[in-house]
């Protein structure tokens, strides 16, 4: 049977492995959203809420 010391800990290691995966997810991810922006942008796709330059009315 497992004392409460160990289940303590192996739950605070698996909470700790559990964060560090979503952050390396979310840091990933990211990356991955910025290279893809930044090829769309190197083929002339801008963004909406960038000013074009001319004035719609």
């Amino acid at each position: 049977m497992m004392s409460h010391e160990a289940f303590v800990f192996l739950s605070y290691a698996a909470t700790g492995l559990i964060l560090a995966g979503l952050l390396a997810v979310i840091v990933l991810d990211g990356r991955a959203r910025k290279r893809e922006l930044a090829e769309l942008e190197a083929q002339g796709v801008r963004r909406r809420s960038q000013p074009s330059g001319g004035s719609k009315s």
